[in-house]
């Protein structure tokens, strides 16, 4: 994994957390940190039939509660599959946090096969989420279910 070190440290941080809450912290701190194009990071958790944000860097936002299926962070609970939009002005979904952000992508965090919640990144860079950043991301994602 061309990520592998960031993993590695990202790894460390989750095994020391100190609950669900504490890993979402870690995760995103972490990740706005070490990856500069990723202008945004967050975690939704699902709560009844809605995302409602926990852990984010970034600047805020208006979107703390997206009903399932809305938006690309709705579409991605429903398929519990990584939704990349490269051109975020081209997908209807999108929901706008910031004038800023020209690419988005969304990793389901699924546990025992049952979606849980998910990261959520914007970068203002077009395009910015290539094959190694899906790659590295997912694996986050499996290794946060595993410690939930």
């Amino acid at each position: 994994m061309k990520y592998q070190k960031q993993f590695d440290e990202l790894k460390d941080l989750v095994l020391a957390n100190k609950g669900p809450e504490d890993i979402e912290s870690r995760v995103v701190i972490s990740l706005h940190k070490n990856f500069p194009n990723y202008n945004w990071v967050g975690v939704y958790r699902l709560e009844g039939q809605n995302l409602v944000l926990g852990a984010f860097q970034g600047k805020p936002t208006v979107h703390t509660r997206i009903p399932v299926g809305t938006g690309v962070c709705g579409s991605a609970a429903l398929s519990q599959k990584t939704e990349v939009v490269p051109d975020v002005d081209a997908d209807a979904r999108y929901l706008a946090c910031s004038l800023e952000t020209r690419s988005e992508i969304v990793v389901p965090i699924v546990k025992g096969g049952a979606f849980w919640g998910e990261i959520d990144i914007d970068s203002d860079e077009p395009n910015a989420f290539k094959p190694d950043d899906i790659e590295f991301l997912e694996a986050v994602a499996r290794l946060v279910a595993e410690r939930l």
